[in-house]
């Protein structure tokens, strides 16, 4: 069997991504992009997909990034952003044939987009900044940057100042458009009350990790702020008469989400779950938006969230907060499109089996199918890994893990093993087709992954006892994992390796300082020193304190016992670091630092630097980018840990 190879990953894996479905049901549009090599950036173009035939349609041919697909509450005309004419512009095309039309160009990307009720307006959200010149001269220098502010920088956008997410308002018939919000901290994905006067916004501080939500008059830009600073509003919905708003989120940072209700009427705001099991899904900040809910009647709400690694359809009763699982998938989903009447609910779905494909499920019949198969010939010529589901149980906890396997898996040989760990730690990994782990379970080896305590989609309990305990119960669990599979007749102990990003990367850092059970290591992106990342990551500062116990001139002690920068000198597994030199969660720092300790304390150890790459760099960065890190992420495991081979085999 063909393996899976980073060429292929990057440059011919599709993915069908931001579905939309007209509210008369009869269409879904969505985005499918394209990178090429040697080129900065992806294009992307609009398909349409009839509901009934599954018939698909181009709609957008450009060789730019059209986006942001948006259907009239008629049905006939679609909204959608596009850069073909250099700048960002938004345009309008009718289904029934025509040209697009642009309604306006501005000069910063425009980033969500949403219908009035009537028809008759269009809020949209882009940068913009009291004192913001986007058209300053090419050959001046660079303005002297100078803050007041803490969060003056974040990951995937690099220096903000004071350059903030605000919401405007366009009108249709004459593309007049005004600025609805001043407030300087971001104000992301507006959502029209049904009378269309007003608009319900996140709005957020800290650098996302905190948000609050803001009812906006539509005409004035007041607003009413619901929720505490320091608290977090994930997804939200007005209720059919527009008196009540249905929110997800917590009153503090606990990574995991309850129900909430607000009255309109008298501002109160009624807490409705204490300790919802299911982890709504509230999208990743700058790269996936939120599953909005959506009311189904007067009291009941239908959601999108995260159990266990899976993803699922959810009714909460808000007024008796009984939770009824509708539907459960082996499958992670992203987006949550419902039509008008809420029968057909459509998202991006991906398994083990399949990726990048559109879902569309009948919640009046129970029938659910795909509608598209962008990946298949592909699959079918190189098969994804199999896979295994088992649970470890410790001090009372079941940690879920999984077991890939290569496609032409032979039980009577002995394999190689990497172990990945998901980043966060309040992450988790599950029912998913992942890129770097197809990649390297389709080339000789087997993965293994788990969500030890810390991760989320388990319930606010599991998810905070990793808290001031990085590096201790957590990586107890993820060794009691790895040690249960080692007990397998064709898993080789001698050649095991570590891979992980972000907190991934400091478990990475953290296990081969440790203990030298592993062969070979990559680490990505690491919290390498907690101490320097309080201060330089955009995050720090305030997940610092919550994860770490406060500052580190508070808990200094903590800060030295548990960064693998203590204890990296006596690391002796060959480590090989990939890291974006634009990061601003994990700055490039903490990689320097690792590469330097690692070098000075002879350890084989190899640095790969990504210009211009964001933390995110895997998931968004520059194709070829994408491509090299997969190259070398296979090639050092390949070096340090060889393939399949027959039990007994010399060295063994």
């Amino acid at each position: 069997m063909a393996p899976l190879t980073p060429e292929r990953l990057v440059f011919e894996l599709r993915a069908a991504g931001d579905p939309a479905i007209a509210p008369d049901g009869r269409w879904v549009a969505f985005v499918l992009a394209e990178a090429r090599p040697g080129q900065r950036r992806s294009t992307s173009n609009i398909w349409l997909v009839d509901t009934a035939s599954g018939q698909l349609r181009q709609l957008t041919r450009a060789p730019a990034r059209d986006a942001l697909p948006r259907f009239a509450p008629d049905s006939r005309t679609l909204a959608f952003v596009s850069d073909r004419s250099g700048e960002p512009a938004l345009y309008l095309l009718p289904l029934d044939g025509g040209e697009p039309r642009e309604l306006l160009r501005r000069k910063r990307p425009i980033v969500d987009l949403a219908w009035s009720p009537d028809g008759s307006k269009l809020v949209f959200v882009s940068p913009w900044a009291p004192d913001d010149d986007p058209a300053r001269p090419a050959e001046a220098p660079p303005p002297v940057r100078v803050t007041r502010r803490i969060d003056y920088k974040q990951d995937n956008r690099g220096y903000l100042g004071d350059l903030r997410h605000h919401v405007f308002v366009v009108d249709v018939a004459t593309g007049e458009e005004r600025r609805l919000t001043s407030l300087l901290q971001d104000h992301n994905f507006p959502r029209w009350a049904p009378d269309g006067r007003s608009l319900a916004v996140q709005v957020a501080n800290r650098n996302g990790m905190c948000s609050q939500l803001a009812v906006v008059d539509a005409e004035s830009g007041s607003a009413t702020i619901i929720g505490p600073e320091l608290g977090n509003v994930g997804t939200w919905a007005w209720s059919p008469d527009g008196g009540r708003i249905v929110y997800t989120g917590d009153t503090e940072q606990t990574w995991q989400a309850d129900v909430w209700l607000w009255e309109r009427t008298t501002g109160a705001v009624r807490r409705v779950t204490h300790d919802l099991p299911v982890l709504p899904d509230a999208g990743f900040p700058t790269v996936q938006a939120p599953s909005m809910p959506v009311w189904l009647d007067d009291r009941r709400v239908l959601f999108h969230a995260i159990r266990a690694g899976a993803s699922g359809h959810y009714v909460i009763d808000v007024e008796t907060a009984e939770l009824t699982a509708e539907r459960t998938f082996q499958g992670l989903a992203a987006g949550f499109a419902t039509d008008a009447s809420a029968r057909w609910v459509v998202q991006s779905f991906t398994s083990f089996e399949r990726t990048g494909d559109l879902l569309l499920c009948d919640r009046w019949t129970g029938d659910q199918r795909f509608l598209t198969d962008l990946n298949g010939a592909l699959l079918r010529e190189t098969p994804p890994a199999r896979w295994e589901r088992f649970e470890v149980e410790r001090d009372g906890l079941a940690i879920e893990a999984w077991l890939l396997f290569p496609p032409d898996f032979d039980p009577s040989l002995r394999y190689p093993l990497v172990l990945d760990v998901h980043g966060g730690p309040n992450g988790y990994y599950g029912w998913a087709f992942n890129a770097w782990q197809q990649l390297l379970a389709t080339n000789g080896f087997l993965v293994l992954y788990a969500n030890p305590r810390g991760s989320s989609s388990y319930g606010r309990e599991f998810t905070l006892k990793v808290l001031r305990d990085w590096g201790g119960e957590d990586y107890r669990d993820l060794m009691a994992v790895l040690d249960r599979v080692l007990e397998r007749p064709y898993v080789d102990p001698a050649r095991i390796g570590i891979w992980g990003y972000s907190y991934g990367g400091y478990m990475t850092a953290w296990a081969v300082s440790q203990s030298d059970r592993f062969a070979a290591a990559v680490c990505g992106a690491p919290c390498f020193d907690l101490e320097s990342m309080y201060g330089t990551s955009d995050i720090g500062h305030h997940f610092g304190e919550i994860q770490w116990g406060g500052p580190p001139w508070v808990a200094r002690e903590w800060y030295q016992a548990h960064s693998p920068a203590t204890f990296a000198h006596r690391t002796r597994t060959p480590t090989l670091i990939i890291h974006g030199e634009a990061d601003e969660r994990c700055p490039i720092g903490q990689g320097e630092q690792m590469f330097v300790t690692l070098l000075k304390a002879g350890c084989e150890v190899e640095f790969a630097r990504y210009p211009d790459g964001s933390h995110l760099f895997l998931r968004v960065g520059y194709p070829d980018h994408r491509c090299d890190a997969y190259r070398r992420l296979l090639d050092w495991f390949h070096c340090h840990l060889g393939g399949p081979q027959p039990a007994g085999a010399p060295g063994e």
